[in-house]
């Protein structure tokens, strides 16, 4: 029989991969804000409304709902949505297992890479650094702590925080935003684009959520990001040259992308590097560790 592994955030990009991917040797569930196929099950957050059938005979939970970071600027309306789409949705996860007396063997949840900050600094980050102080860390640091609540009440055996760098689709998110302007000559850096971009390929993100539900000894937090570090610099000049386009213009200056994004900018023109030691030594082996590999499978599909 098939373990159950519920997966939250169904409609992001990385639930879809890992369905892909888990889905002959785990039953894969979905949560979901409307049902549509007998795998999904619907809850309201908001609400604090939830399926319980969902949890039947549930062994994993992947938690990975959570409103995008960089979908729209930081209204103090929009903070408190990208915080309790987290916090409230893990709570009510919580209720429902203690309801149905269900412990669970583990709770794996997104995190961010963003943990310890926004700033460009020399430093590289590892899972022992304290947490940065600013909006996006803040967010972060209750992400966490929402996850290690499972544990800590004792509905969870193990908990362990996937803290992820810029995931890198040719379907979805930062990548596929940067296409166009490099296509049509109008790509360049932001900012100074020396800033650092964590980053990791979608294939290797997936990978790291199945070795973290196969390896029943990690717990805890783990950096999800690729061991070459890149500069939104590098990561636009790669993409140019495996697009085989040039790169006319200038960067784009700093205080235009605060004047568009507002706050939000600051985790565009901001970035550290992290270390991906700690999930290396666990025995992960990255099937792209390096930018150009990653760019050259993403851009030439």
């Amino acid at each position: 029989m098939k373990e159950v592994v519920l997966i939250t955030g169904a409609s992001g990009m990385i639930a879809k991969e890992l369905a892909k991917k888990m889905g002959k040797e785990y039953e894969i569930r979905f949560l979901t804000r409307k049902k549509e196929h007998d795998h999904e099950y619907e809850w309201d957050i908001r609400k604090g409304n939830i399926d319980e059938a969902a949890l039947e005979n549930v062994s994993h939970i992947i938690h990975l709902a959570g409103a995008n970071i960089s979908e729209r600027r930081w209204t103090p309306e929009r903070k408190r949505e990208l915080i309790s789409s987290r916090i409230d949705s893990a709570e009510l996860l919580r209720t429902a297992l203690r309801k149905n007396k269900i412990k669970l063997k583990s709770f794996i949840s997104a995190s961010g890479i963003n943990f310890y900050g926004t700033e460009t600094s020399e430093k590289i980050y590892t899972e022992s650094d304290p947490p940065g102080n600013d909006f996006l860390s803040e967010v972060v640091v209750l992400w966490e702590r929402a996850a290690d609540a499972f544990k800590e009440q004792g509905l969870a055996e193990r908990v362990v925080k996937i803290r992820t760098a810029v995931v890198l689709s040719e379907k979805d998110g930062a990548l596929k935003k940067m296409i166009p302007p490099i296509q049509y000559y109008i790509g360049s850096p932001l900012g100074s684009g020396q800033q650092y971009m964590p980053w990791i390929h979608v294939e290797d993100i997936c990978s790291i959520y199945e070795f973290a539900l196969k390896n029943s000894t990690m717990d805890g937090a783990y950096n999800a990001v690729s061991p070459q570090h890149a500069t939104n610099k590098d990561l636009t000049k790669k993409m140019a040259k495996i697009l085989e386009k040039p790169l006319f213009m200038p960067n784009v200056p700093g205080f235009v992308l605060k004047l568009i994004f507002g706050e939000l900018a600051t985790a565009i023109l901001e970035g550290s590097r992290a270390s991906s030691q700690k999930i290396q030594d666990a025995g992960f082996h990255f099937k792209f560790p390096d930018l150009e590999s990653a760019l050259k499978d993403l851009l030439k599909k």
